[in-house]
C-alpha cells in the first residue's frame, strides 16, 4: 500500500466531510443572499418613505405660507375698521368723547 493511497473508509469519510462542508457553505451563501435581498428591500422601502415625508413637508410649508398670508389679510387694520363700521355700526370717537388717562409712578414700598 503506497502512502498516497488511503484506505477505503478514510476516503469515504473525507468525501463526506467535503460534501458536508459544501452543504454548510451553500446554506451560508443562501443565508447571505437572503440577508442582502432583505436589506436592499428595506433600504428601498425607507427611501420611498423618506421621499413621501419630504413631499409632505414641502406641502406643509406651502400651506403654512398661505395661512400666514391669510392671517395677515384678516388682521389688517383697514379691514377690521371696515367691518366694525359696516357690520357692527361702530363709529370713531370724537375728540370730545376721548379722554387720555396717564398713570402716575407708584411709590416703592419699603421691604
Amino acid at each position: 500500500m503506497s502512502p498516497d493511497r488511503r484506505p477505503e473508509g478514510e476516503h469515504r469519510s473525507a468525501q463526506r466531510e467535503g460534501t458536508l462542508l459544501s452543504v454548510v457553505l451553500l446554506f451560508v451563501l443562501v443565508a447571505c443572499a437572503l440577508s442582502l435581498v432583505t436589506s436592499r428591500h428595506q433600504a428601498r422601502r425607507l427611501f420611498v418613505e423618506l421621499e413621501r415625508a419630504q413631499t409632505d413637508a414641502r406641502a406643509f410649508e406651502t400651506e403654512y405660507g398661505q395661512l400666514q398670508l391669510e392671517q395677515s389679510t384678516w388682521g389688517m387694520p383697514a379691514r377690521v375698521e371696515k367691518i366694525a363700521r359696516e357690520q357692527l355700526k361702530m363709529l370713531l370717537p370724537t375728540p370730545a368723547r376721548t379722554e387720555v388717562v396717564t398713570m402716575r409712578a407708584r411709590a416703592q414700598a419699603p421691604r
